[in-house]
This record gives structure tokens, sequence and C-alpha cells, in this order.
């Protein structure tokens, strides 16, 4: 299906493709930088706003916009929207019996040691523990709640550069679990954290400077990529249904330049 295009107050066009609608739901390939759920009101554009002047006629005659698993502004990719109160339950009874399952493209600093590797390790807010100068940062605690990603080397590079030689490699990350940045604070903890991570990266303060500042030349020279380089490419029902999203062009351009 074309993609759809939407014009949000500022008359900036916000493109994301619609891979799969019935009349009980809608998948969405939702683009970088487009935030999921408004967070203040006359905010930037949302995914969430955007549908529900979409699907206006369908909220009038008793629908409405329920978004099932909310992707990170940064993060793109597959996102599966209800469109009725029956359908947004029995999404929510799928993921409570871990039917839903999902898939993402990841690529991170370096070359793992492993080519599998299960994280099992606890997520709690990294405030609650210790001083953290951003207050959704997450971390590995024993107090937290339970969190599991299973993780596969897809492909491993080279980057030549001023600097010396770099290494990156592409992972599949599958999350039994759905913990706020999980598979970000998960491949944080092995060493291989996701280029272009603001937060779990190499330094935090990066993504402070980037709140001050915006996007500059030195922080493209540090994190190499505006947004961190995570992808939902694959959500499926056990035994019904499966839908796919390939990389999109700037995890695609990266990875070619490598």
């Amino acid at each position: 299906m074309a993609a759809t295009v939407v014009e949000n107050a500022n008359n900036i066009s916000r493109h994301f493709r619609i891979v799969d609608e019935t009349d009980d739901y809608v998948v969405i390939d939702k683009p970088p930088f487009l935030l999921a759920h408004p967070t203040k009101a006359n905010g930037p554009a949302t995914l969430w706003k955007e549908l529900r002047e979409l699907f206006a006629f369908e909220i009038a005659n008793g629908g409405q916009v329920s978004i099932v698993n909310r992707l990170d502004r940064e993060t793109s990719g597959l996102v599966l929207v209800a469109k009725t109160t029956a359908a947004a339950r029995r999404f929510g009874m799928l993921m409570q019996q871990r039917r839903l399952k999902k898939e993402y493209l990841a690529i991170v600093w370096g070359w793992p040691e492993w080519e599998l590797k299960v994280v099992d390790a606890p997520l709690d807010r990294q405030g609650k523990h210790r001083p953290s100068a951003i207050w959704l940062k997450q971390t590995i605690d024993p107090a937290g709640a339970a969190a599991q990603t299973d993780f596969r080397v897809e492909r491993r590079f080279n980057k030549s550069g001023s600097s010396g030689e770099n290494r990156f490699s592409l992972i599949r990350a599958v999350p039994f679990t759905g913990r706020t940045h999980q598979i970000r604070v998960h491949l944080s903890s092995t060493g291989h954290p996701i280029v272009g991570d603001k937060i779990y990266g190499s330094d935090e303060q990066l993504y402070l400077r980037f709140i001050q500042t915006g996007w500059t030349p030195e922080l493209e020279r540090q994190l190499l990529l505006s947004r961190h380089a995570l992808h939902s490419t694959k959500l499926a029902i056990d035994g019904e249904i499966e839908w796919n999203s390939p990389l999109p062009a700037d995890l695609v351009d990266f990875a070619n330049a490598l």
C-alpha cells in the first residue's frame, strides 16, 4: 500500500506506511522521530494524533485508536494499532500470553564475541537506586521488573576512517518482555550499545548536550547517527499472521557505507 502523508499543524509532512488494515486493526511502519503519543498539549505531531485524524469517521462511529506496541520516538518500524475496544482487549490478552511476537534489528558498536546471547536481567528506573541526570533512564537492578532479550549477530561490518578501523554489527533482538528501553539497556550491558544512542551509549552527557543544543557536528562525530539505530522489523501473532518491515533507508545507507 502506498505511503500515507499527513500534514501536521506546522504544515510539515509526516509519512508513514500502512502495512495492513482491517476493520479491527491497522499495522503502521513508523518513521524515526515521530512520537507515538502526545507528551503535552499543543505539542508536535504524533502517530496517535495523525491516526485519529485518518480514522475520524471510524472514531465518530464508536471506534478508537489504541497503540498496542509503543515505540520510542527515534525507533522506526512496525506498530500495531487496535481500532476497536474488542481488538484492543484481544491484543492486550495476546501480549499477556506472550503470543504477540516482536523482533528488532539494531546496528551496534563492535563485534560481539558471541553469535547468540540471552540477556535475562531485571530493569528499573536508574534514579530509584542512584543519582541520574536523566529521569527516564533505565538500569539493570535486582529490584527491577523481569526482562529477557535474545540476541543474534546477523552481520559484522568494518569502517575505516581517519581515527582507524571501527567495527559494527547488525543484531537481531527478540524481546520476551516489554520493559522501557529494554533492548537498548540489554545491548549496552553486553558492551555493544546501539549506534546513535544518546542515553545508553558511551556518555549520557551527549543526551543532555543534545537537549540543550540540538544536533551539532560534534555530536554527529561522536554518535555517527542522529537517532539510535533500532528498527521494529517483525510482528507476529502465533499461528495467525505475520508482518515484516525491512531496514529503513537511513540505516541501510549507514550499513552500506560500512
